[in-house]
């Protein structure tokens, strides 16, 4: 699994002009799910998405993570992260788990996400949605299980 995360002062999703999704401070995971993911890999990423250090402490470094800086988690699936951009000009997505399976395993993580840190909020599967952030840095990160 992939999460490109970007720290943001906040973010949300809309679907259809209605909000879906919304947080304040914290970070906006885009995840991609990739054929071979499964649960262990799943949780392996929620517990970078939850710890890695990306958030100022008081000298300004990047030392707290997610839960000491107690920030919002809005998770959003995004299937292009599982492109294949090494020949031509047009992705390929050989690689990205089968439609099912995505879901099934995105829903897996955002439950045990929800389960661990109640502010957690998320798009819509397979929509069709609108993500609008103000980065804060700014910090992008790709994560990698």
């Amino acid at each position: 699994m992939k999460a490109l995360i970007q720290r943001v002062r906040h973010a949300r999703v809309e679907v259809d002009a209605q909000c879906v999704g919304a947080i304040e401070h914290g970070l906006l995971a885009l995840i991609g799910v990739e054929r071979g993911d499964d649960e262990a890999r799943a949780d392996r990423l929620l517990h970078k998405l939850l710890h890695y250090r990306v958030f100022a402490d008081d000298d300004g470094r990047m030392n707290l993570n997610l839960q000491q800086a107690h920030g919002g988690l809005l998770l959003v699936s995004q299937f292009t992260l599982a492109a294949d951009t090494h020949k031509g000009l047009r992705p390929g997505f050989s690689s990205a788990a089968a439609p099912e399976e995505g879901e099934r395993l995105f829903g897996y993580l955002l439950d045990r996400a929800r389960a661990t840190w109640p502010d957690t909020a998320t798009g819509r599967y397979g929509a069709d949605m609108q993500v609008s952030l103000t980065n804060d840095g700014p910090v992008t990160v790709m994560l990698e299980t």
